[in-house]
C-alpha cells in the first residue's frame, strides 16, 4: 500500500487540516445549533437573539459543517471522493487491484 500512496503524492498538510476541521465542527456543534435556533427564533427579543448572532460571529469560522470538503483520508485528493468510504476512485481502484478490498473486483467487457 506504501509504493502507490508515494507515488501519488499525498499531500500529508491537507489530511491534516481536514482532521482538525472535523474536530472543530464536532466539538462546536451543540453550541453552534443552540444558538442558530435563538437567532431564527423570531419570538424572542431582538436583544437575544442579536447577542445569539454576536456569539456566533466570534466562533471560528471552521466550525462550521460548510467549511468541511470530502478529502481523500489517504492521498488528500479532494475531487472524485467516495462518501461511503472517503477514499478518491482512484485510490479505490489501486486498492482493489492489490487485493486490500474484500469482495472487490475490476472489471473488464
Amino acid at each position: 500500500m506504501e509504493n502507490w500512496c508515494i507515488r501519488m503524492g499525498i499531500m500529508k498538510s491537507l489530511i491534516e487540516k481536514d482532521k482538525k476541521k472535523r474536530l472543530l465542527v464536532a466539538k462546536y456543534e451543540q453550541k453552534r445549533f443552540i444558538l442558530k435556533t435563538i437567532v431564527l427564533r423570531e419570538s424572542l427579543p431582538k436583544s437575544v437573539r442579536f447577542k445569539a448572532m454576536l456569539d456566533l460571529s466570534v466562533m471560528p469560522k471552521n466550525s462550521s459543517k460548510t467549511r468541511i470538503n470530502n478529502r481523500c483520508t489517504l492521498t488528500g485528493r479532494g475531487k472524485a471522493v467516495l462518501r461511503s468510504f472517503r477514499i478518491s476512485r482512484i485510490a479505490l481502484r489501486n486498492l482493489g487491484s492489490s487485493g486490500l478490498i474484500a469482495g472487490f473486483t475490476k472489471s473488464s467487457w
